[in-house]
């Protein structure tokens, strides 16, 4: 039995099924972690949501923004971006069925010394702390208030975290850090417009994973959504968006011993 993880799929699910191959993974055997961005942009974000929703006894999700962003679309609070390819879903006529399954997928998942979620974990969390401020977010999306919830998701404010943060403002810090962190202010505060590599990185911006505070150093992040650092191994991180959506690869590791198989992508989206 192994233990994979692959990074954002974005709806590349051509270069999935070939990657899958590749490591010779069976459901009924090996099990497998996907880093959140299941859908959107690439051409097949349907069959990559279906492929997810069939086999969920051998694979785990977690949200990332593409994912909240069409479930805020499905609730009637977010709108259609021009290379969005998500109508598929929504005018599916099972898109309530695949809408409530999407929001009954969580935020972080853990298992031994591996941690997973879409972006990575804010330095002062604990992995535990992290995960009970996940389950908080996870409980608003799974019962009756998951309108409500989307209807005020989306901004930039907070912008730091704090203890007392409540209502919204406390959902929608949570939320920002699980699925959009990339680099952060001197003061662990979120920057939200940097997302280019590690080396274009301004003085005073810093990795999230590179913050002296982290206290979640006993476990090893996995995570994606930043397909400009590539691949990483280090640091008590494990980065997996290779940027398959761009003409990269999708990239499998196994969780055992970190082994990397990657399968290049068969097209590129056009900028």
């Amino acid at each position: 039995m192994a233990h994979y993880a692959i990074g954002d799929i974005q709806g590349c699910f051509d270069e999935l099924a070939a990657l899958l191959a590749k490591i010779d993974f069976n459901h009924g055997r090996d099990t497998l972690w996907l880093t959140g961005d299941i859908v959107n942009r690439g051409p097949k974000s349907l069959e990559a949501l279906k492929f997810c929703m069939k086999h969920e006894s051998s694979v785990q999700i977690v949200l990332g923004n593409h994912d909240l962003h069409l479930l805020a679309v499905l609730y009637g609070h977010g709108s259609m971006k021009r290379r969005d390819t998500i109508d598929t879903i929504v005018s599916h006529k099972n898109a309530d069925k695949m809408r409530d399954w999407l929001r009954a997928q969580p935020l972080l998942v853990q298992s031994g010394r591996h941690v997973m979620t879409h972006a990575g974990i804010l330095p002062q969390w604990t992995v535990w702390q992290a995960a009970d401020l996940a389950a908080e977010v996870e409980g608003k999306l799974r019962g009756s208030g998951a309108a409500a919830f989307f209807a005020n998701m989306y901004g930039n404010r907070p912008a730091a975290w704090d203890d007392g943060l409540e209502g919204d403002d406390r959902l929608r810090f949570i939320v920002n850090v699980f699925t959009r962190m990339r680099a952060l202010n001197a003061d662990n505060s979120l920057d939200y417009e940097f997302k280019s590599t590690l080396s274009d990185m301004p003085a005073d911006l810093h990795a999230w994973f590179d913050s002296p505070e982290r206290r979640h150093l006993d476990h090893t992040v996995v995570f994606g959504h930043w397909s400009a650092l590539g691949l990483i191994d280090a640091k008590n991180v494990l980065a997996l968006d290779t940027g398959a959506l761009w003409g990269g690869c999708l990239t499998a590791a196994n969780l055992a011993d970190h082994s990397i198989t990657q399968e290049a992508a068969h097209s590129r989206l056009s900028l």
